[in-house]
């Protein structure tokens, strides 16, 4: 196969593609992370395909990672739906969380862990909508808790290209699970739904690149010489 016709054959390979993504985030997210064989983390992994930040990019562009899903019947359709994926059913909490479960209130895509807003009507109001939009019951369960350092330890992962977390307004409290001494992925892609503090926590790390949507937001880890100029 001539050069030119590789060329053509990418080029037409690509335009064949499919996102997977809400709003088409996994093909805006390919201009800053534009390179194969990559590591993902993506949490908040619902069955691995619907509104998936990373599939794309497991499919077409050869990554690998890990899906986190706290909901058990999510998680299996994970493993299921995302063989070639490690998986983990639980949610994501701080590193001071002393208990080891978590009561959660189901509402697929938009399923939160329950106190995780800033108030009981917000967290009312948003499970009302989702159930609403998405035709589902809401029920509470109770599901395991780890950090996200934890996880990382029990697999022995080091090298993370990619954190994926969309938490419906828990993404605070899995940051802080998080040891950036350890494990810093390169780009941190969230749905920030309290972004003046998420930016706040993460200045010391990591500087805000793009804003893909209007509350999701592509970070990028600091440079030496990045931080030698704050």
């Amino acid at each position: 196969m001539s050069v030119a016709t590789k060329f053509l054959h990418r080029v037409s390979s690509k335009f064949r593609r499919q996102s997977f993504a809400l709003n088409a985030l996994d093909l805006k997210l390919e201009k800053y992370l534009d390179f194969d064989d990559g590591f993902f983390i993506e949490a908040g992994a619902n069955d691995g395909v619907q509104q998936s930040n990373t599939l794309y990019f497991e499919r077409y562009r050869g990554w690998r990672g890990l899906l986190v899903e706290p909901v058990p019947e999510l998680a299996e359709r994970c493993r299921t739906n995302r063989p070639r994926c490690l998986v983990e059913n639980t949610a994501l909490v701080a590193d001071d969380y002393e208990s080891p479960t978590v009561e959660m209130r189901y509402c697929d895509l938009m399923s939160l862990v329950k106190g995780g807003m800033k108030s009981s009507q917000e967290e009312e109001e948003h499970i009302r909508s989702g159930c609403d939009c998405q035709q589902v019951e809401t029920r509470e369960l109770t599901v395991p808790a780890c950090t996200l350092s934890q996880l990382l330890d029990r697999h022995q992962i080091m090298q993370i290209d990619l954190l994926s977390l969309d938490v419906e307004g828990f993404e605070l409290p899995a940051l802080r699970g998080l040891d950036f001494r350890r494990h810093a992925p390169r780009f941190l892609l969230i749905e920030a739904r309290y972004r003046e503090e998420i930016d706040t926590y993460l200045s010391s790390w990591y500087e805000p690149l793009a804003e893909l949507s209007h509350h999701d937001v592509l970070y990028r880890k600091l440079t030496p010489q990045s931080h030698s100029k704050s």
